[in-house]
């Protein structure tokens, strides 16, 4: 039950309301709870956190393919990640038009599988490409043949190949390119009505532009998707970053070459006895046989050992190692 208002308080309020000082809608009762439109035939199972963080992954993903890619196509290859959106896969599928360049990639270990849509006009630029033409497209479109199909699937491994390190810092994958769809009706592998998060890329080889669409079913992102967010997603990258950043150094400097040296012992002797010095000669050193010699590394003593012999050579013992407080 709410507070009873004594009879001071109702005329003091009547009052401020008569003068304009207290506003009618400023004292409505604001109990009700605001209720949110929830579209079932557009789950929202992608959140904006979501799409951001594979934007990201896909910006990696595109440095690799122009920095990879023109190794193949002998073209300077630029990649740009246009936007990211959910919708449901018959709107994907509807949107196609014949003929089509859609790779069903397996998604391993993760269930289900991805596509990656080829415009038609990049298809034929690589096939004029690798067959040693200037990558120029066909003016009308035509189907593809066995032969240029083949050509495209090599060019299209390549690409999928690429797709583990961009994920790395979610999960680990073993993507594989299961076949090439010219018909968009036979790459029904979903449910119409499963959403699913496209990326879309502008790639341009050369002077031809056309876009690749990456087409994720949430089915497929499901085990991952408490990853797929920003903070996840830089932390883990910064951890295995710096991880590799040391292995990389320690890996470098293991392979420094350093000079090693081991002092027998030391003598003063006057210069002219320097210069008369033959072979045969014997200098007297400052230390006897069973001494420990001090073995340097650079200019910096680091440890002693006992002069020897391995084989025909001459070598000698560790015996101790000096360390930096001594």
């Amino acid at each position: 039950m709410g507070e009873v208002l004594s009879q001071n308080e109702i005329d003091s309020l009547l009052s401020a309301l008569s003068n304009g000082e207290l506003d009618a809608d400023e004292i409505k009762d604001t109990g009700e709870k605001q209720v949110k439109d929830y579209d079932f035939a557009r789950p929202a199972k992608f959140s904006k956190e979501h799409l951001r963080t594979m934007e990201i992954i896909f910006e990696h993903y595109g440095r690799l393919l122009s920095t990879n890619l023109p190794a193949y196509l002998r073209k300077n290859i630029q990649i740009e990640v246009m936007n990211s959106e959910a919708v449901t896969y018959s709107e994907f599928s509807n949107s196609l038009t014949n003929p089509v360049l859609l790779g069903i990639v397996n998604f391993a270990p993760m269930p289900g599988s991805i596509i990656i849509d080829l415009a038609s006009n990049l298809g034929y630029a690589m096939v004029d490409r690798m067959l040693g033409g200037e990558g120029v497209p066909l003016e009308r479109s035509r189907d593809f043949s066995e032969i240029e199909l083949l050509i495209i699937e090599r060019i299209m491994n390549v690409c999928i190949n690429l797709l583990r390190e961009p994920w790395e810092n979610v999960t680990e994958i073993h993507p594989r390119l299961e076949r090439i769809e010219t018909n968009s009706q036979f790459a029904q592998f979903i449910s119409p009505s499963e959403m699913i998060a496209i990326i879309t890329i502008n790639m341009k080889i050369g002077d031809v532009e056309g876009m690749m669409n990456i087409c994720l079913p949430y089915m497929t992102l499901e085990d991952a998707m408490d990853k797929l967010n920003t903070k996840y997603w830089f932390s883990t990258m910064q951890a295995r970053g710096e991880q590799e950043y040391t292995e990389i150094i320690e890996s470098v400097i293991s392979k420094a070459p350093m000079p090693v040296k081991a002092v027998l012992g030391k003598s003063v002797i006057s210069v002219s006895d320097f210069i008369n010095l033959q072979v045969g000669d014997i200098v007297r050193l400052d230390r006897k046989v069973e001494d420990e010699l001090d073995v340097y590394v650079g200019n910096i003593k680091k440890f002693t050992a006992l002069p020897g012999a391995s084989g025909d050579l001459y070598a000698v013992r560790v015996t101790s190692v000096i360390r930096e407080e001594q």
